[in-house]
């Protein structure tokens, strides 16, 4: 049977073929601990420094400001975690926005229990942080300003630079969890004037479970991991080789390629929405997230009058994506993201989130709009359809 068709890549990517081959080696022979100061050892360590670099190449940042981690949720946890434990005593206020991953919000939720208040900012209908209410929200015990660099769900891309220059300003460290944006649209450090910043391997196809975390010079941060003070003392631990090599190998072909993968996955974006609308009619279906200011491969449609789990019922053989609301047999909740976007109900029930990738292709694109327009026309009109 032939697989479906794979629109999900802002929920995991796969690997490249040349990150495979990158990660070889140590699974088969090179086998050393990157501390030990032996002939084994020593061969370790160079993937491992390598790696740092090519990581730091694609963010523009030095290479000792980039720390390994097991992915982005670690690389959100250690960052606001590690600056709110090492600022406590000057202040015990963070500021995010409530539509942020469950890895920055449950966060936050978590540091509750430590004192820590969070303010959690409202977002327009596209998605948008206003910088003004960033402003606003400061108080004299901030520490920490979390907003992600783009949005997991509709693809929204934030004002971070502005945030951060408001941060800046005041004294407060800023912190962007920039998992989906990594690989798909430039992302610099001088650029966004971010202190730390989160990446997430599976989402610019390298493997699950490693990840990095930027930290600028000087940032207090709390250690995350006790041990024997691998990762310069900041996270302990023996260093996953084969899955930091993957993670640099990754890094090193993003950056290469970068301006004609953004241009491609928006032509594919693009077709995709076009082909839809034009299949069901633009008075079915509300696009979710700014227009603009978006991913380049991130399309969140909402089918009027319908209901995500319907459609994925109908069209789950022939192509993978996600649901912008979890459907059960008397309830259904629409994600916190939509909800945030206040995104009427008659819509967010029937959210489906399409994101394309590097594999992707016009054909699949094609055969997707047939699948789809097919599914809405039957859900609408039955068997008349």
């Amino acid at each position: 049977m032939k697989p479906p068709i794979y629109l999900d890549y802002n929920g995991t990517t796969p690997l490249l073929a040349e990150v495979v081959e990158a990660m070889r080696p140590y699974m088969e022979n090179e086998f050393g601990n990157p501390s030990s100061n032996h002939w084994y050892g020593k061969n370790a360590r160079q993937a491992v420094d390598n790696a740092r670099a090519l990581v730091a190449g694609l963010l523009n940042c030095r290479s000792e400001e980039i720390f390994f981690t097991s992915g982005g949720t670690e690389s959100n946890n250690h960052a606001i975690c590690g600056v709110a434990r090492a600022l406590a005593q000057r202040g015990r206020h963070i500021i995010t926005s409530a539509a942020e991953h469950p890895a920055v919000l449950e966060v936050c939720r978590y540091l509750k229990r430590e004192g820590v208040a969070t303010t959690y900012l409202d977002v327009d209908s596209t998605g948008l942080v206003d910088p003004a209410a960033v402003a606003g929200a400061i108080r004299n015990n901030t520490v920490l300003v979390t907003i992600m660099h783009a949005n997991n769900e509709v693809g929204t891309i934030q004002p971070i630079s502005e945030i951060a220059a408001i941060a800046v300003s005041q004294g407060i460290f800023m912190h962007t969890d920039a998992a989906q944006s990594v690989g798909k649209i430039v992302v610099q450090i001088d650029k966004l004037g971010v202190d730390l910043l989160s990446v997430a391997g599976h989402k610019l196809y390298a493997p699950k479970g490693v990840g990095a975390l930027y930290v600028r010079k000087g940032v207090p941060l709390e250690k995350f991991i006790h041990g024997a003070g691998q990762e310069r003392g900041r996270r302990a631990g023996t260093e996953n080789v084969m899955q930091i090599a993957g993670l640099g190998k990754a890094c090193e072909i993003a950056l290469h390629d970068l301006e004609q993968q953004t241009a491609h996955l928006k032509f594919l974006r693009e077709r995709l929405h076009k082909g839809i609308i034009e299949a069901v009619g633009q008075e079915r279906i509300h696009l979710n997230g700014h227009v603009e200011q978006r991913l380049p491969n991130t399309l969140s449609i909402a089918f009027k009058g319908l209901r995500a789990d319907k459609m994925l019922e109908k069209i789950g053989g022939q192509v993978a994506v996600s649901a912008g609301a979890a459907c059960h047999s008397e309830t259904v909740n629409v994600s916190h993201v939509l909800a945030a976007m206040k995104v009427p109900a008659e819509y967010a029930l029937g959210t489906l989130r399409f994101s394309v990738g590097r594999m992707t292709t016009v054909e699949q694109i094609d055969q997707t709009i047939k699948a789809v327009s097919g599914a809405v026309k039957q859900l609408t009109f039955g068997d008349k359809a």
